[in-house]
């Protein structure tokens, strides 16, 4: 399998190139096009009950979709994530575990497992979910985020605003402050690998709705179209 992210840190996408049998994992709705000659097989990931949670508290798909190689030669994928923003890829080695905040899974190699795990209200308050996804196994977890994505080495204690998590080391503990003008803060404490996100999808919200006219962008585009017509 040959893989390439491109497309910079604001608009990343992925091309996989699989040779003959291969697979790959994704989420339901991560692939923009592929060879028409790949097998797509939806499924859920460890029958009904788990996809089900996966769902409802992990910010994933209910299906996952694996895409296979059945041809004679190399056929690509691509794959992309529903924010503008920078992919990377995580490598795994046995046994190894890594969590994810909701939604930023967008694919993996066979030998990844998938589980779903309890965050914590402290997780919760700071905007970040009540459960977490683990990945773990042998292999490589593709993963995104809005905006650019920044690796620390933690040892000791480090501060995260909120909704600014992406992924981190389970070795490493997350716990509430308040601090100041920034409000709630995520205080990450241990040892071990943390990934933040540039961007924030509710700041941008937050942005973007005051300065929209009543009714929206589209409505005054069509109200004035309506009006130079009558």
């Amino acid at each position: 399998m040959e893989t390439e992210i491109k497309g910079g840190k604001a608009f990343s996408y992925l091309n996989v190139n699989l040779a003959p049998g291969e697979t790959i994992i994704a989420e339901s709705g991560a692939m923009s096009s592929m060879a028409p000659d790949v097998e797509l097989r939806a499924k859920t990931n460890g029958g009904f009950w788990r996809a089900l949670l996966r769902k409802l508290f992990g910010g994933e798909s209910f299906f996952i979709s694996h895409y296979t190689n059945q041809s004679g030669g190399s056929r690509r994928i691509t794959f992309v994530q529903s924010t503008p923003g920078q992919m990377q890829y995580l490598d795994l080695e046995q046994n190894d575990r890594f969590c994810l905040q909701p939604g930023a899974l967008i694919a993996s190699s066979e030998g990844v497992k998938l589980g779903l795990r309890w965050a914590g209200f402290i997780s919760w308050l700071a905007r970040e979910g009540l459960f977490k996804l683990v990945v773990s196994g042998k292999g490589r977890v593709w993963y995104g985020a809005c905006g650019a994505l920044v690796e620390k080495m933690i040892d000791g204690e480090y501060i995260v605003d909120t909704s600014h998590l992406v992924a981190y080391s389970p070795s490493l503990r997350l716990r509430m402050r308040r601090s100041g003008g920034e409000g709630g803060v995520t205080r990450v404490v241990g040892k071990g690998k943390l990934v933040v996100q540039t961007r924030s999808v509710r700041s941008i919200s937050e942005w973007v709705n005051p300065n929209l006219p009543p009714g929206g962008a589209i409505g005054s585009a069509e109200r004035s179209a309506n009006s130079e017509q009558g």
